[in-house]
């Protein structure tokens, strides 16, 4: 009896490695492909940042390349050219997001928007988000806001300069965009307390490092029902705990509402975000009516992509800057021209300011908020030859795309001066018109908080640069490491600990 297993595992076993051999050398419909094994395919070869691992591997394969994530078939795209090509030319069959279990729950069954199906819906809340939520007038009704922050932002950087004291500079931009977006959607400050605004800061944390992990159910076809990883009981937590606290939020909106209606004192107010999809939702003759679980849903698009994504790049910038004296210089006579010594830069400045807007860009190339664009087909497509078929997912490689040499000088440099030059780079538009550079995706389902994004990087990585000097603390003579960590939005592997000195006195009037 036990021969007879032995054979029969052997010739499992057997038949296993002939079928994924002959699949791996003879499917000629389907771009090139590493090696695979059973069961896991390629989740193997991503190591812990993926973007990287893509990446040698697409200098191996060439730009366009078939992986299988477990049983989930990918393509892999890392070339201008291929970007291109699925991302404009063939836009309308790949304009779906690849659906994650983790994400899914958080977001109501994808009520949200950026991880909504494209469709009727998704059409109405990207019209919604650029004409009321996202669009210039909104911004600029909330500029108090964030101007205000900014300036807390400063004073507190100031109170650590005249005490010497360290700080965790990822910590402090954290806390600027957290209270930035969370009083732009709400008119509450995460950090104001411990006890019930400051768990807006912590819940935000949780969803993100929740929404970052690789979950093994997503992948593996037999573990789709099993919580090999533990994560249902804390998607549940994390769910219910940010459900809790928008309802309310809703509640105290509505109530504010029917209080401002009865009084009817003709006083101008300045709706936040949550007050203008309240009134979408009430709005009759609306295209389509929302329903409260949109609303919650695309709150947490909002502090999801509006939070960390900001204080990582500013603080990328910042690293780049300590390790390159010479471009730190240039971007402080440059404010100092334009600015002066008597006040904080502010918003309406940037535009002035064409070095400091070129800096920003650079960073972005070598540190993209999304070093990976997710999409999904909808349909069967031929491209290059290839059968592409329906629900197969795409990895634009954001990162290897921005450092292509063919249309990079020196791309491994920080050189902000390529934005201002007549090199390639020169007038490149962040919004991903042009395919050597994605930042922020191209095409319909681009970032559509784009505008507001490059306002808080580029803000506050002026005052930073106009009111302080920056001593390192740890680094190697007096270098930062560059070191990429493991996540969704391209966090540094080491926290920047920093003593900010007072460059001005007077220090510039508030």
């Amino acid at each position: 009896m036990a021969d007879v297993q032995g054979y029969w595992l052997i010739g499992l076993a057997s038949s296993i490695f002939i079928w994924f051999l002959f699949r791996n050398r003879t499917n000629s419909r389907l771009p090139p492909s590493p090696f695979s094994l059973p069961i896991i395919g390629h989740l193997h070869l991503l190591g812990p940042i993926p973007h990287q691992a893509l990446h040698k591997l697409s200098n191996r394969y060439g730009p366009l390349i078939h992986i299988m994530l477990g049983s989930v078939p990918f393509l892999v795209v890392s070339s201008p050219e291929m970007a291109k090509i699925f991302l404009k030319t063939h836009e309308i069959s790949f304009l779906n997001r690849p659906q994650a279990a983790i994400v899914d729950y958080l977001t109501y069954g994808s009520k949200d928007f950026i991880f909504a199906p494209y469709g009727p819906y998704w059409k109405f809340m990207k019209k919604i988000i650029m004409s009321d939520l996202l669009g210039g007038r909104t911004l600029d009704l909330l500029f108090p806001v964030r101007h205000d922050e900014i300036k807390r932002f400063v004073m507190l950087l100031l109170q650590k300069a005249k005490a010497g004291e360290e700080t965790d500079v990822e910590a402090e931009l954290l806390r600027v965009t957290n209270n930035v977006i969370s009083r732009m959607i709400m008119r509450e400050r995460c950090s104001e307390n411990q006890n019930e605004a400051g768990s807006v800061k912590k819940l935000i944390q949780d969803i993100a490092e929740l929404s970052g992990k690789f979950n093994l159910s997503d992948y593996i076809w037999f573990c789709k029902n099993l919580d090999l990883q533990g994560f249902r009981t804390r998607i549940k937590d994390v769910s219910g705990r940010f459900d809790q606290m928008m309802e309310r939020i809703i509640n105290e909106h509505q109530e504010a509402r029917r209080m401002r209606d009865q009084s009817n004192d003709g006083s101008e107010f300045v709706k936040d975000l949550l007050d203008i999809l309240l009134d979408i939702a009430d709005d009759e003759h609306a295209e389509m009516r929302l329903t409260r679980e949109n609303i919650k849903a695309f709150i947490l698009d909002i502090f999801a992509a509006g939070t960390d994504t900001s204080a990582i790049t500013t603080e990328w910038a910042l690293s780049e800057l300590i390790n390159h004296p010479s471009i730190m210089q240039k971007a402080v006579q440059e404010i100092d021209i334009v600015i002066g010594k008597n006040r904080l830069v502010k918003e309406s400045d940037i535009t002035n300011l064409p070095y400091l807007q070129a800096i920003v860009k650079e960073t972005l190339r070598l540190h993209p908020t999304s070093p990976i664009i997710g999409r999904e087909s909808s349909e069967d497509c031929s491209i290059e030859g290839y059968h592409i078929p329906a629900k197969t997912r795409v990895f634009v490689n954001v990162w290897s795309i921005n450092r292509d040499p063919n249309y990079w000088e020196d791309p491994l440099e920080f050189k902000p001066e390529r934005f201002l030059s007549d090199e390639r780079g020169h007038q490149l538009d962040v919004r991903g018109q042009h395919y050597q550079f994605l930042p922020f995706g191209s095409g319909r389902r681009s970032c559509p908080g784009t505008s507001l994004a490059l306002q808080v990087v580029q803000t506050s990585l002026a005052v930073m640069i106009q009111c302080f000097e920056w001593k390192v603390s740890g680094g190697v003579n007096g270098k930062v490491d560059m070191a990429e960590g493991t996540g969704l939005t391209l966090p540094r592997a080491h926290p920047l600990l920093c003593i900010p000195v007072a460059r001005l006195n007077p220090f510039p009037s508030m």
